[in-house]
């Protein structure tokens, strides 16, 4: 039987984990950030359970200074700190490596690197296959034909490199070469110098010709320039550069190839980890049985096998039975099959309704369209009916491709991916994800009957009847039995009137809002484009000139060549650690607007450019020829904070601030002459919050008195009455009032207000003198979060 050795790089796993959530952290109820834990979990199952190794190990970092620090002290030091959150994971990675009987490598004084070089280099001398699990690229020097690179993939999954994959990749003869193309380089993430104005394709291209960095040095004569130059000054460096690059294959590694064979796991102790890191899915998984019958193959369908009883509804006689017993329940889940996914457009294949776990019917729309709108006409008692909860996941689009066929539903309204969203948001939130995580068990997804996106997808229509209606069925049952979940999780998580009371009702306000659309003005917006380009156009020749020479305003290596090394705005501008080059980012550029008049101008350029692709030039294509108008879908289970998010397109980013802005949005009109638009914004309500939850006298008379809150504050800062309130007053009054509540510091509020940071300090001071009980409620609110571990909302 062949060996099959997988070493996994466990610290460089542990940062991709970390950072693939870093939008959308995973969290406990205890606020305990699992991410790392939680992808180094499924990539050792995934590992387990399809690599099949014979043995197994993860090797980590440790904190003592490696060989490569005691010839360069520098190696490493431009890496920021390790996130407090990946800090406080690791220890919980140790346990879950310690309770699944795979052994954890740790040698002072070594890196993870080398320690899996010399085992690897071990296992190869003894016929192993040998399988580096990293995302790190400087372990591709070590492939042979017995050694793989194994890269986690995007999503799911890995890329297994071999040494004619590597070879293609890096444009080199052999593997160990990459050590010479890094020598000359360097290596940014590691902080390798390299030779200064060598990159990448000169170091691929210098290799290539004289295969290593000894032999371009006995070459040196044949190269010319520039890149001679750089490469005799900086000869050591480059020999240094390729030593700190080179993998050391004979670290003193105590362990022997014969125990790091893998091992059974010990189910009660994943449990109790599985338990406090809250991963009930992978618990439900993997706890069934031993460690070995676990991973023996078996789908989520043979752990959680559940007997249903689906039926198709394709007749009128068995339809009419189907109604008169639909019409007598008080609560039923169904789900739509269309022919796609825009709402406006698509047809309805056929209706899944479930109101008891394990049985489901599907109610078929043939292809005629009147029949299909014969159909819906004998179901508007259900639809009518509002003494019908009526469930489903994401029902709002359900509801919407109803409205588009004319009909109209009545709640009240249950919706299961809302219910996620507020009682788990750190899991995803699709019902297959639901189901495996809740459930236990594994849906049929979409992708199996109509194949995956591009030209050869398949439609609803074009899949076999019995397959539809299974793959519907399932789809309402779920979600009903999902709902039994959630009855229990919303009142535990105390989302009782945010679910019941807001956003299920929220619903159907936000199909209407859909379907009326919003009506714009394109010649309005064609003449605005035209203006706009124009003015572009003057800008990037405004540009130009005051740079002295014409370049490409849209790259960023190009614009920070011109802004750092030719005018030298900032001798302190940093790099990316990627790519190299300057950044020049807005906040980069503001910080610089002082300094030269080409500055602002770019900041400009990028903002009537941005202005120009962003809604001009989109908007009208935006435009449903049926209607004229334009339909954006709003989604309330997306962002962290709660707030609504609007796609297809984006009309909540249209700036209003500015006089272009401004323009912008005087395109959107009217429908007709009867009608008006209504502009309603709440009047200062983070502050009316503030002043409610800290029980601030003077602030709350403010508002009752129908003060502006601003002159009000300012009133009590500068020591004046109402008419002595000047507009520079009541603007630094504005800045500290926000300021405040969001934790500003005095050297936040000199930059924004200008003034000095000794004049700020007092400013923040007289505030929390006038407004005494806002500072005691901010300091409570502070020493809650340090003994509890976290903060509620009102």
């Amino acid at each position: 039987m062949q060996k099959r050795l997988i070493l996994i790089d466990g610290m460089a796993l542990a940062y991709r984990g970390h950072f693939a959530f870093i939008r959308n952290p995973r969290l406990t109820a205890g606020n305990l950030n699992t991410s790392a834990v939680f992808v180094f979990t499924n990539v050792l199952i995934d590992l387990l359970k399809n690599h099949g190794p014979t043995h197994i190990a993860v090797a980590f970092d440790t904190s003592e200074p490696t060989h490569r620090h005691k010839i360069y002290e520098p190696y490493k030091a431009t890496r920021e700190a390790m996130p407090e959150d990946l800090q406080v994971a690791l220890p919980y990675i140790n346990s879950l490596c310690e309770a699944m009987n795979i052994p954890v490598l740790r040698y002072p004084g070594w890196e993870a690197d080398d320690v899996v070089g010399t085992l690897s280099k071990r296992a190869a001398e003894k016929g192993y296959e040998t399988y580096m699990v990293t995302p790190d690229k400087d372990f591709a020097q070590l492939v042979d034909r017995k050694t793989y690179l194994c890269k986690p993939a995007k999503g799911y999954g890995f890329d297994i490199l071999g040494p004619e994959e590597v070879c293609a990749e890096w444009e080199i003869a052999a593997p160990r070469q990459i050590v010479d193309i890094l020598g000359l380089m360097g290596d940014s993430s590691d902080n390798i110098p390299g030779v200064p104005g060598i990159g990448k394709k000169t170091a691929q291209s210098l290799i290539k010709q004289y295969g290593s960095i000894e032999g371009v040095y006995e070459h040196l004569d044949e190269i010319k320039g520039k890149q001679r130059q750089s490469l005799e000054e900086n000869a050591e460096q480059a020999r240094l550069s390729k030593e700190l690059a080179t993998i050391n294959c004979d670290v003193p590694v105590t362990q022997t190839l014969d125990e790091l064979e893998r091992q059974e796991w010990d189910n009660d102790a994943l449990a109790r980890i599985f338990s406090q890191l809250e991963f009930r899915s992978l618990a439900e998984r993997l706890l069934e049985g031993s460690g070995a019958a676990a991973l023996s193959g078996r789908s989520l369908d043979d752990i959680h096998s559940a007997k249903h009883t689906y039926t198709v509804v394709d007749s009128a006689d068995r339809r009419r039975d189907f109604i008169a017993d639909l019409l007598k329940q008080k609560l039923v889940c169904f789900d739509l099959e269309t022919t796609g996914l825009d709402e406006k457009t698509c047809d309805i294949v056929g209706i899944a309704f479930s109101w008891q776990p394990g049985r489901g019917h599907f109610l078929l729309f043939p292809q005629a369209r009147e029949v299909g709108e014969a159909i819906l006409r004998e179901l508007e008692p259900f639809f009518d009916n509002r003494e019908v909860t009526k469930v489903g996941h994401n029902i709002k689009f359900d509801l919407s491709v109803l409205r588009w066929h004319g009909r109209r539903v009545s709640g009240p309204f249950y919706d299961t991916m809302i219910a996620a969203y507020l009682c788990i948001p750190e899991s995803r939130r699709t019902m297959d994800a639901l189901a495996e995580e809740l459930l236990s068990y594994k849906t049929v997804h979409i992708e199996e009957l109509i194949g995956e996106k591009g030209p050869d997808q398949k439609t609803m229509r074009e899949v076999p009847v019995e397959s539809v209606a299974e793959y519907a069925c399932e789809d309402a049952d779920v979600t009903l039995r999902l709902k039994t979940v959630f009855d229990k999780l919303i009142p535990e998580k105390g989302q009782e009137k945010i679910f019941h009371d807001i956003e299920c009702p929220l619903i159907p306000v936000l199909v209407e809002m859909e379907t009326a659309g919003v009506k714009v003005d394109v010649n309005e917006l064609n003449r605005l484009s035209r203006q706009l380009g124009a003015e572009i156009d003057k800008a990037a020749a405004e540009i130009e000139e005051l740079a002295g020479e014409s370049f490409n305003l849209n790259s960023p290596r190009q614009l920070g060549e011109i802004l750092f090394d030719k005018l030298r705005l900032d001798a302190r501008a940093k790099k990316t650690k990627k790519t190299g080059q300057y950044i020049t980012n807005e906040q980069v550029l503001l910080g610089l607007a002082h300094r030269h008049e080409i500055v602002g101008k770019i900041l400009e350029y990028r903002a009537k450019t941005k202005l120009k692709s962003t809604y001009l030039d989109t908007l009208p294509s935006a435009i449903f020829e049926k209607t004229g108008r334009v339909h954006t879908t709003y989604e309330q289970a997306v962002t962290a904070t709660g707030r609504m998010q609007s796609h297809n397109p984006n009309l909540q980013n249209i700036p209003v601030r500015t006089e272009l802005g401004r323009e912008i949005r005087s395109a959107f009109v009217a429908g007709d002459e009867s009608s008006v638009l209504l502009a309603a914004d709440y009047s200062q309500i983070e502050l009316r919050i503030a002043a409610a939850l800290s029980g601030e006298e003077s602030m709350i008379k403010a508002f009752q008195d129908g003060y502006d809150i601003h002159s009000a504050t300012a009133m009590g800062l500068f020591g004046v009455g109402l008419e002595g309130v000047t507009p520079d007053m009541r603007r630094h009054a504005k800045t500290v009032n926000f300021g405040i509540l969001y934790g500003i510091s005095a050297f936040g509020l000199s930059e924004r207000s200008g003034m000095t940071r000794g004049e700020a300090a007092d400013l923040i001071n007289g505030y929390f003198a006038q407004y005494s009980k806002l500072k005691n409620w901010q300091e409570k609110t502070i020493a809650f979060a340090h003994e509890k571990g976290y903060v509620e909302t009102a």
